[in-house]
């Protein structure tokens, strides 16, 4: 298996796969296709992807179903590729464990650009980029070859191993996404400052901010407190101040 980046393309539709499977190969990575969910289920339990983009309207397993079963083994990025645009559809596929959502029909330098984005802060997240050490408010990483210094930050029943990027709560090992992750080690890194969802996707998702990003931030920061909370319900890692934005205390 080479050092590229692998990318598991799931749709039903032949065409569509063979579009993108052309668009991102020229890009230089490695190309996987599935025609369904079992299929993709097949090849994430044997490779270790960097981005899996997945349509929802498929034969037996639907897309949201397949990334709830990938989410169980795996954490890297899911982008949703589907016809349906209602916000509804959105939240549930970002309910499921997706990371992004691109309507169809799509413009083929969006695709591109939201793959690479993905797969950049997931390479970030498993400690593959050297160009973490210039993000503003995450923190350096070692350079290549170097081992990661081990650094633990503790926030109230949290403790995060940034040398290999992993959460716990009070011991147990939490399974957070790429995305999730560097959403709460920015708030915990800047406690008392407040993120707006604008000021939040700018820097996570590291792409500019666009009309229904602050839908997506929300979902994200749900999902993190359902993993993260003691109580989601009632948060306390992790506040809503409505009209400022999200902090850490």
């Amino acid at each position: 298996m080479t050092d590229n980046p692998h990318i598991l393309i799931v749709d039903d539709n032949p065409e569509v796969r063979e579009i993108i499977h052309v668009l991102l190969e020229g890009e230089g990575f490695v190309i996987c296709e599935a025609k369904d969910g079992a299929e993709a289920l097949g090849f994430a339990a044997r490779i270790d992807f960097d981005l899996i983009i997945l349509d929802i309207m498929m034969p037996g397993k639907n897309g949201y179903q397949t990334c709830l079963e990938i989410r169980k083994k795996s954490n890297a990025p899911i982008l949703f590729l589907s016809a349906r645009t209602k916000d509804s559809d959105k939240t549930l596929g970002f309910s499921s464990g997706g990371d992004d959502y691109l309507a169809k029909p799509f413009s083929y330098n969006e695709l591109i650009g939201r793959s690479k984005a993905l797969i950049r802060r997931y390479q970030i997240y498993k400690g593959k980029d050297e160009s973490f050490a210039s993000k503003p408010g995450i923190g350096a990483r070692s350079g290549a070859g170097n081992a990661a210094p081990e650094r633990k930050l503790c926030y109230h029943h949290l403790e995060i191993d940034e040398g290999k990027e992993q959460v716990f709560s009070e011991g147990k090992l939490l399974t957070l996404t790429g995305t999730e992750y560097a959403m709460l080690l920015l708030l915990i890194k800047n406690q008392k400052q407040f993120f707006s969802a604008q000021r939040l996707y700018e820097t996570v998702w590291d792409e500019p901010y666009y009309y229904g990003a602050a839908n997506t931030v929300m979902v994200h920061i749900r999902n993190l407190r359902r993993k993260i909370e003691k109580d989601p319900k009632n948060p306390v890692l992790i506040k809503t101040v409505w009209g400022r934005g999200y902090r850490c205390d």
